[in-house]
């Protein structure tokens, strides 16, 4: 590498051209098991007129009206609102109370779960199972009995139903104080006959855009099995559904900062489908171990559903708590786990400290740089030297430019007279990769930041620079060049660092590096602004370590 300069905008673009390229280069393979004797969820329960895409083509409810329609129970937690319908015993109401759907002051809380019959039905039930096709369970459209009033961390609710058979069916259902809900069930067999069950659960999804799901943050259906992170795309559910067996884990449907999950049993086999059931619409499943229930005895299983917001410290707690494997996995770290994860709790603590996410990026960013600060020093020092003796150089090009050999021979004898290493450049490069790589998985997964302010118009660090040219201007403009005021500082930094490298000897490559500022500036002027803001302090503080460094070599 003969020059600081190329090693620098190497870095961002092939930083840039890994953000868009890894799913598409290197998609993960979902690991099929293989087939089963256990009963399907889908072959074994009525519900054609709940989870068939024909409900949802027809004029839908609003959800209001859904709710309304059915008698059901409570759910308020410090994190939750909703309710649960008490036919099928049904979660298809759920609200994220401490989350808003847009930065308005009005805005609605964000919606997690829905009705069937609405726009977008999205919920989870769970229950029994039988190959004995004579043996009634209750289904989604069986009416529970409920002892209790309001479910609340303090208060679990308890269901009841008898199939007439002699076998009485109770649920109880509890919540924790955030999003993990726990299902225990059990079955009292009276009807003088031994009979074996299967418990299982299942979530079901309407999702209308399977086909424009981001390539950066993995939206889809995703699970751990038997410890290793599987992501399945819906549009892979096209044509062939994926079947896991796995003790322990979990798997539901993950979306950018929100995601349901079934929690599955540590101590025993479970077998895991994700599956697309209908027009648009998607479903997770488990099916456990059978559960002999011999005549006159009580048999029981016990499982949990997740459902709310991908807050890291809080799946943490999760995992550690409840024995979940890799339950922080449900956030999409990408390749970088071992640097995105602890960049989130390094800017989560700054963030603690000062009190605006914002000026814990820009903290943030001058810390890497102080990391960086003796790896930089000899690389500005020896770019410093090169620019200095860019004259020499000329001169030598000049004298052997018909003569390759010779030419590299004298290049290299005033690099060792000037003591200059040419390759000093690389090493920053290869730190610059997965730094940008990192923080820009960071600032797209952690809900943490999103709706995040910084100062003046930028109210949420996640998103692009809302300040565009067009704004201020009033003159409409392509998406792609109409960009932020912060993405310009940011372009005008890297043109100010640019003009303190040595200049590329080639004419060509001189032209090329020159557009590299303004090509940079329209590129990242659509990412987060959080990034744009982390990259302009980065390249001010080089700036004035480079500047030092050349006063100091005599440049």
């Amino acid at each position: 590498m003969k020059e600081e300069v190329r090693g620098l905008y190497a870095a961002v673009i092939l930083s840039i051209a890994v953000i868009f390229a890894t799913n598409w280069l290197f998609p993960k393979k979902a690991t099929v098991a293989q087939k089963t004797a256990t009963p399907s969820v889908e072959a074994t329960l009525s519900t054609k007129d709940e989870t068939s895409s024909a409900s949802v083509s027809e004029t839908p409810l609003s959800i209001q009206d859904a709710i309304n329609s059915d008698k059901r129970i409570k759910i308020a937690n410090d994190a939750l609102d909703g309710s649960i319908r008490l036919k099928g015993a049904r979660f298809d109401e759920l609200y994220l109370s401490k989350y808003k759907q847009t930065l308005d002051e009005d805005s609605a809380d964000v919606q997690l779960l829905a009705p069937t019959k609405t726009a977008a039905p999205y919920y989870a039930e769970f229950g029994w199972i039988s190959t004995d096709n004579s043996l009634k369970l209750p289904n989604n459209n069986t009416l529970w009995q409920i002892k209790g009033g309001d479910l609340t961390p303090q208060t679990p609710v308890i269901l009841e139903w008898n199939n007439g058979q002699g076998i009485n069916f109770v649920r109880k259902i509890s919540v924790d104080d955030n999003y993990v809900f726990a299902i225990e069930q059990m079955v009292e067999n009276n009807s003088g006959k031994d009979i074996t069950l299967y418990p299982y659960g299942l979530i079901n999804r309407y999702y209308d855009d399977a086909n424009s799901t981001t390539s950066v943050v993995h939206e889809g259906l995703a699970g751990v099995m038997d410890d290793t992170l599987k992501e399945v795309k819906f549009k892979d559910l096209d044509k062939k559904k994926k079947e896991f067996k796995t003790e322990g884990g979990w798997a539901g449907f993950s979306d950018r900062y929100w995601f349901t999950a079934l929690i599955l049993n540590n101590n025993q086999e479970n077998l895991v489908k994700f599956a697309k059931t209908g027009d648009k619409t998607y479903q997770a499943d488990f099916v456990g171990q059978p559960v002999s229930v011999t005549a006159g005895t009580v048999g029981s299983y016990s499982t949990r559903f997740f459902a709310g917001a991908k807050e890291i410290k809080l799946l943490d707690k999760y995992t550690r708590q409840l024995n979940i494997p890799k339950f922080d996995l449900a956030v999409d770290f990408g390749w970088y786990y071992f640097l995105t994860k602890p960049f989130f709790y390094i800017l989560d603590f700054l963030y603690h400290f000062i009190g605006n996410m914002g000026w814990a990026i820009l903290l943030f960013a001058a810390l890497l740089r102080a990391a960086m600060f003796p790896v930089a020093n000899k690389s500005y020092e020896s770019m410093s030297k090169m620019k200095k003796v860019q004259p020499k150089m000329q001169e030598l090009q000049e004298k052997y430019k018909s003569d390759k050999v010779k030419l590299q021979q004298e290049m290299m004898n005033l690099y060792r007279k000037e003591k200059i290493n040419p390759a000093s450049g690389c090493l920053p490069m290869l730190i610059q990769i997965p730094i940008f790589f990192s923080l820009y998985k960071v600032l797209n997964i952690a809900i943490e930041i999103r709706h995040a302010p910084f100062i003046g118009w930028i109210k949420d660090l996640s998103a692009p620079d809302p300040l565009t040219i067009s704004t201020w201007s009033h003159i409409p403009l392509p998406a792609f060049i109409d960009i932020g005021v912060w993405p310009i500082v940011m372009g005008l930094t890297m043109y100010i660092q640019q003009k303190l490298n040595p200049k590329p000897t080639n004419k060509d490559q001189a032209r090329m590096f020159a557009l590299m500022p303004l090509i940079f500036m329209f590129m990242l002027g659509h990412f987060a602004s959080g990034l744009v803001i982390y990259w302009t302090l980065s390249n001010v503080l080089s700036i004035i370590q480079q500047k030092a460094i050349m006063r100091k070599v005599g440049v």
